[in-house]
């Protein structure tokens, strides 16, 4: 790396759903557009609740993506493709564990990685390669939303299931919005099934 040259790093945008991730990741990708950057923005092909090839926030922004199937071919896109300054992952829990290790490689190549995800499930518990990707992060942004129910800041990711919250024992993984989630903060966040820890 020659002085003044920027080095690699990782933004990571987590939060609940409905906090805002993807508009964030899409306004970061846009400035570094215009300060002539190249920018290559990625998504999980399980996520195509708005549009198959472009990111998509909940408030209507949009952005063309490149469809990937796993975390090892975001690496082997970039690699085979021109010179990148700056690389956009959105959804990021939705990929398999390795898009840890590619997002340390491709920061450690000197490319910009900004990373957005949720960084607990349905059950409040942590997604665990999102909290790695925290940890090694150069920079966290964690946003909240605003609870559906009081009206508090919202840090949970309520699953609905037939107008009842989901059960513990639920699957991990349902892509889904407004009709399957809501924003909520810890007081309302409800998960029958979790045992409470008490002091």
């Amino acid at each position: 790396m020659r002085k003044g040259e920027a080095p690699g790093r990782i933004e990571a945008i987590v939060g609940p759903m409905f906090s805002g991730k993807t508009e964030e990741l899409i306004r970061r990708v846009k400035r570094a557009r215009i300060a002539g950057l190249e920018v290559q923005v990625y998504k999980p092909a399980i996520d195509d609740r708005y549009s198959a090839r472009e990111v998509s926030s909940h408030s209507g922004g949009r952005m063309d993506a490149v469809l990937v199937e796993g975390a090892a071919e975001v690496l082997r896109a970039t690699a085979h493709g021109e010179a990148v300054d700056v690389v956009a992952i959105d959804e990021a829990q939705f990929f398999d564990e390795a898009i840890v290790g590619v997002c340390d490689a491709l920061a450690s190549n000197g490319v910009r990685v900004i990373v957005a995800g949720l960084d607990t499930d349905f059950r409040g518990e942590p997604f665990v390669h999102m909290a790695k990707i925290m940890a090694i992060a150069d920079q966290v942004t964690k946003l909240d939303a605003v609870c559906e129910v009081c009206g508090a800041p919202a840090t949970r990711s309520q699953r609905i299931i037939n107008g009842m919250p989901a059960h513990f024992d639920d699957p991990i993984v349902l892509v889904g919005a407004k009709e399957s989630y809501q924003a909520r903060c810890r007081k309302c966040h409800v998960v029958p099934g979790k045992e409470a820890l008490s002091i």
